[in-house]
């Protein structure tokens, strides 16, 4: 998994590399889906990411 931030336009970007774009849906105005054939998710990218409090990022471990 990667992660980007485009500060200038508060875009995050986080990628699954090892699949290839097959489909991508709009979720909302600040929300990018990108799917895999299988369905599987391999792109997310929040637009005006800071102003909607999604940055910083804070990382947690998982349960």
């Amino acid at each position: 998994m990667k992660s980007i931030h485009f500060e200038n336009d508060a875009i995050l970007q986080i990628r699954m590399p090892e699949r290839q774009v097959v489909r991508e849906v709009s979720q909302d105005w600040h929300t990018n889906i990108s799917y895999a054939e299988d369905g599987s998710i391999v792109e997310i990218v929040l637009l005006d990411a800071k102003i909607e409090g999604l940055l910083p990022l804070k990382y947690r471990k998982a349960a």
